[in-house]
């Protein structure tokens, strides 16, 4: 994969657009890329890995979006990147999540990510995908690399590799499966602890089961349960047929006591029925001779019924003939209501109202007063046009007033406007001067900064070195101590040998040393007594241990004071307090000079608003005097207008206020007289409809029958009295039918002929015979019972057993697997797991990759060495499977700890381990040929010599045509590294320029 140009628009730090040509850049094969801290020189890097997926590495890569704070807040955020994988060219303009402002309104609004790639075909460009998971999926397959492995291998973060060089087992083993993707075998280890448990409990479960039908089968058959698993099928065998021949011997013996409770329990039958019908003879006839009382109540009944039905026919009569007078009441009211309303009208005779033409009277005046109205209606558009005319006027004046108010106002605002402007300008002129200061009080403020940061650093690094030494001392005691003991273990040791060996010799038995089987005078130990092999090989261990905390110690100390003297270096012979001062000063003179720059810009809109303001003063005062003269010509045409239709108005209203109180009154009059014609002829209406309702009820009277009108109203019944006389009826011939029927039942009857037995003899008899056979059944049904769930319970014990074989196998099975994969498995004889085992044969290739280029950079002297052994500080067992690492130093034959590794000597160390990672990750990913790599930071720890091996192994590794960047700030790189790319910074943003 080979990069060949980026472009970053408001990106990052970079407020416009910057170009970088890795064409250009790469030609020479080695390329630089520096600039000051914090310029963006690992932006430049962030932005090639969002172009690809869309995201940067590590904490940069949070919810924030990218979009750089000096661009325009309108300007849209865009990153385009052309590179050549696998021999296709292919471009992608990506443009990340942000906020733009509203184009109409105030806020913003959120644009989300989008992305578009294509393709080069020989001529043109051709689009691949706009959708940004596709085009993650198009990069991924292409590349072959996720973010995660993208950024260790091309990106090369030796931060990150110095880490990796120097941490635990557990660390370093995140990191390779973060890199190589082995959590497959984690999850393999881990399903197999989970299905090995899984089964355990299955096994558990199928032996309590066996259990507990096994205690059930000992309480139902009331013997013990063996306890040999395999007894039990025998033992329930047993205990079935035994209790099964017993339960069939008892049906015999129960079946004599069931026939003879039968036969009794038929004969209580038997008596108690002929009782009962004893019984029910004598209350039907009792019943019969009480209904014979009522049976005049019941024809009274038929006749109520006979005379409602006939008061039913008369009754609508009645009722209309009520509704007709009831009408006619209302409509003489309302005639009398009408007429007094119509009465004091003019030209209305009070006689004529009350004689039989009053409905033709009161007609006509309607009709005389609806004609006037029709003429009044064809004014009413010269009335509307009157009163608008005088709205108009009134708003006319109004407004020439308010004209002629606004034109002195103007004028004023135009002479006061000019000396505003000359006030104004001459602020503009002394901010302007002040604020020309911001930019060296900016780098005066950066400058004090860094040295209060290093005067910080300088002062925890003293205290923590005087902590180190102390840590230091009592190691060198302590590592002295255990050498010493050590030491005079295995001087006693030597020293009484031939006792301990003489502590082995018995009588007859021959001597280890020279053969012989006599033992005159064996060798005896000192006071002091024997000191064991364990002893001695205990006292090394602590020895060792303590010698290697001593190292441990010392190393860390070295580095405090380095790093304590690059502090004070740093901090230019300033204590915290000064540098803290002086930091305030700077903030106070950046605050200063930023505050005139504010108040430029306010100066600067507020000069142009005066200027814009007495323009526009002119322009209005212009504007008022035109509008005056327009409004003066319009009110004198519309006052003409509004005079002579006042006169015509006035004309026709007569005696009234006004127009349309003269419609109002004459449309009011028209109504009155409506209403009362039509009140004079529904009263006459209701009184012919009363006289023919009262004709028609007087003739249904005599149809019927009735004497009367109050002989109608007491017959008649409502539909819930006839539902209850009904009713009533119906109950008595239902009860005198139902006690006919009984007195003819042939039961009844032959039952009078036979007399009634002893119930007490009787029921005493079948109780006997009852309880006798009740426990006969139950006894019986005992044994059966026993006997079943015997029968049942060993089938299932059956059951159990054979379901429990299976899971026993396969739990097994599974138990051996998990063991093995967890290392815990005798099998296992390096007791590794098998993710660590995974992890480890990864490790080795890396360490095997990372060998070669590490021998060339310390000169043939250190050489990486993968172990299972525990990685130093760490607190695992090796059963855990450690990923260890040491250094083999080849000037002294010993291996070392890598944290005893000076700075540029673990620099040049992890150089070599994340080239060797990236070989192998490469392989593991599928080969994709890596031809752009980066590497970022670490060579300000390097002396001369060791920065000239490792710049040659950099440049060996453009063989084949790799171009190879460095990011760096070292000075010492610009003259040994022609070809680079500087980053700017300033107040405004950054910038990239080329150079060579």
């Amino acid at each position: 994969m080979r990069l060949h140009s980026l472009t970053m628009t408001a990106f990052g730090p970079f407020a416009g657009t910057e170009a970088v040509d890795f064409d250009r850049l790469g030609e020479g094969g080695l390329f630089l890329i520096h600039g000051p801290t914090g310029a963006g020189k690992t932006s430049v890097l962030d932005a090639v890995c969002f172009a690809l997926y869309g995201d940067v590495p590590g904490a940069r890569g949070n919810n924030r979006s990218p979009k750089s704070d000096h661009a325009p807040p309108e300007l849209k955020p865009e990153v385009t990147l052309e590179f050549t994988v696998q021999g296709r060219r292919v471009r992608i303009e990506r443009n990340p999540r942000w906020e733009r402002p509203k184009k109409r309104g105030k806020g913003t609004v959120t644009e989300n990510q989008k992305v578009r790639v294509l393709d080069w075909r020989g001529d043109r460009w051709e689009g691949v995908t706009t959708r940004p998971d596709e085009a993650g999926q198009f990069v991924g397959d292409l590349v072959g690399l996720t973010l995660t492995q993208f950024c260790q291998i091309v990106m090369l973060p030796q931060g990150d590799f110095a880490r990796f060089l120097r941490a635990k087992s557990d660390d370093r083993r995140k990191s390779l499966e973060r890199i190589f993707n082995t959590r497959v075998f984690r999850d393999v280890e881990e399903w197999f602890g989970g299905h090995a448990r899984k089964l355990e409990r299955e096994v558990r479960a199928a032996a309590e089961q066996v259990r507990a039908v096994s205690g059930r089968i000992a309480e139902v058959g009331r013997s013990t349960a063996p306890q040999a698993p395999e007894e039990l099928t025998a033992w329930a065998a047993e205990l079935a047929s035994v209790q099964t021949a017993t339960a069939r011997d008892a049906e015999a013996v129960t079946a004599d006591f069931t026939e003879a409770r039968d036969r009794a329990r038929e004969a209580l039958t038997a008596g108690r029925a002929l009782v009962a019908r004893h019984e029910r003879l004598a209350r039907a006839r009792e019943r019969r001779a009480q209904l014979a009382e009522r049976r005049e109540w019941r024809s009274g009944i038929d006749a109520r019924l006979a005379a409602a039905e006939r008061a039913d026919s008369v009754l609508p009569y009645l009722n209309a003939r009520d509704q007709r007078r009831t009408v006619l009441d209302k409509a003489e009211l309302a005639v009398t209501d009408r007429l007094a309303l119509v009465g004091g009208l003019p030209d209305i005779d009070a006689e004529a109202l009350t004689g039989p033409d009053s409905p033709q009277a009161l007609r006509a005046a309607e009709r005389s007063r609806h004609d006037e109205l029709a003429r009044l209606d064809l004014l009413r558009a010269d009335a509307e046009r009157r009163r608008a005319l005088h709205r108009e006027l009134t708003g006319l004046d109004r407004r020439i007033t308010a004209v002629r108010t606004e034109t002195e106002q103007a004028r004023e605002h135009v002479k006061a406007l000019p000396a505003r402007v000359e006030t104004v300008t001459k602020e503009l002129n002394r901010a302007r001067e002040q604020s020309g200061l911001t930019d060296p009080a900016r780098a005066a403020l950066e400058l004090a900064e860094r040295r209060h940061t290093a005067a910080v650093e300088q002062q925890r690094l003293g205290a923590e070195a005087e902590r180190a030494e102390e840590l230091r001392r009592g190691a060198v005691d302590a590592a002295q101590a255990a050498r010493d003991r050590a030491q005079d273990l295995r001087e006693r040791r030597i020293a009484h040998m031939a006792a301990e060996l003489a502590a082995d010799l018995s009588d007859g038995a021959p001597c280890a040393v020279c053969g012989a089987t006599d033992h005159p005078s064996p060798a005896r130990p000192s006071e002091q007594g024997l000191v064991s092999a364990e002893e001695e090989r205990s006292a090394q261990a602590a020895a060792d241990t303590a010698a290697a905390r001593r190292t441990e110690a010392e190393n860390s100390l070295v580095a405090l004071r380095e790093r304590h003297a690059a502090a004070a270096e740093r901090a230019e012979g300033r204590t915290v307090a000064v540098a803290a001062e002086e930091v305030g000063a700077r903030k106070r003179e950046l605050a200063e000079a930023r505050s005139a720059a504010r108040e430029v810009h306010r100066l600067e809109e507020e000069l142009a608003q005066a200027a814009a303001d007495l323009d526009r003063a002119r322009q209005r005062e212009g504007e008022l005097v035109r509008e005056e003269s327009e409004l003066v010509a319009r009110r004198e045409e519309g006052a003409k207008e509004h005079e002579r239709l006042t006169v015509v108005l006035d004309r026709a209203r007569g005696a009234d206020a006004g127009l349309a109180e003269r419609i109002a009154r004459l449309r009011g009059e028209a109504e009155l007289l409506r209403g009362a014609a039509d009140a004079v002829e529904l009263r006459g209406r209701a009184a012919e409809e009363l006289r023919t309702a009262t004709a028609e009820a007087e003739r249904s009277l005599a149809d019927a029958g009735f004497a009367d009108e109050a002989a109608v109203i007491e017959a008649a019944l409502d539909e819930r009295g006839r539902h209850d006389q009904r009713a009533r009826a119906r109950e008595f011939d239902d009860q005198w039918a139902a006690v006919e029927a009984q007195l003819a039942d042939p039961e009844l009857v032959a039952a009078e002929r036979t007399s009634a037995p002893d119930l007490a003899d009787v029921e005493a008899a079948a109780a006997a015979a009852d309880e006798a056979a009740d426990r006969a059944v139950a006894w019986q049904g005992m044994l059966a019972e026993r006997a079943r769930r015997l029968v049942s319970l060993r089938a299932e014990l059956g059951e159990r057993l054979s379901g429990s074989e299976p899971v026993l196998r396969r739990y097994a099975v599974a138990q051996g697997l998990s063991t093995l994969a967890a290392g815990t498995s005798p099998d296992n004889t390096d007791s590794v797991r098998l993710s660590a085992y995974v992890l480890a044969a990864r490790l080795e290739q890396v360490v095997e990759a990372a060998n070669h280029r590490l021998l060339t950079m310390s000169d043939g002297r250190y050489e990486l060495r993968y172990t299972v052994d525990k990685a130093a500080g760490d607190g695992r067992a090796r059963s855990a499977g450690g990923l260890g690492m040491r250094v083999v130093d080849a000037w002294t034959g010993v291996e070392r700890d890598p944290a005893t590794l000076s700075g540029g000597e673990t620099f040049f160390s992890s150089l070599a381990l994340a080239l060797g990672l990236g070989d192998v990750a490469t392989a593991e990913a599928g080969g994709t040929e890596i031809d752009t790599l980066f590497v970022d930071e670490g060579f300000g720890t390097l002396d001369e010599d060791t920065l000239e091996e490792v710049l040659d192994v950099l440049d060996r590794l453009r063989d084949g045509g790799r171009a190879v960047g460095v990011v760096s700030h070292v000075a010492d790189l610009r003259q040994r590294v022609t070809t680079r790319l500087r980053v700017h910074k300033s107040a405004g943003g950054s910038r990239v320029e080329h150079h060579g």
